[in-house]
């Protein structure tokens, strides 16, 4: 699979598009999801072009690999949420639900999230 660079969170990087900005250093952008599925719904998204989690852990730099989890850490001890609890998740691949082919982690919390699945898959 190809990098699309012409993907939203592509865009967003190059600043065609706006966000609600949280987070940003050389490495890493964050921003609020424009359709949350919790009071607070964060992505957070490496600057470079990686695909999916697969594609990032496999090519990213330890600098970069570093950056995006500590930047999920000190967002949500910044929101609070650390406190209560939040779920982080990283889709990848049509299977895994993934909607945007550029890796990027949700960070969900805010209140109670409920069930990890909606249904049971087995």
């Amino acid at each position: 699979m190809t990098y699309d660079t012409n993907n939203i969170f592509a865009r967003i990087l190059r600043g065609e598009i706006p966000c609600k900005k949280v987070y940003e250093d050389d490495l890493v952008l964050a921003f609020h999801d424009i359709a949350p599925h919790a009071p607070v719904h964060i992505l957070v998204i490496p600057k470079g072009a990686y695909i999916n989690q697969a594609d990032f852990g496999t090519r990213a730099s330890a600098d970069e690999i570093a950056a995006l989890y500590r930047a999920v850490a000190n967002i949500a001890t910044d929101l609070g949420l650390h406190e209560t609890g939040f779920r982080t998740i990283a889709n990848t691949g049509l299977n895994g639900g993934q909607e945007v082919p550029h890796f990027h982690v949700h960070i969900l919390g805010g209140g109670a999230l409920g069930p990890m699945l909606s249904k049971k898959l087995v």
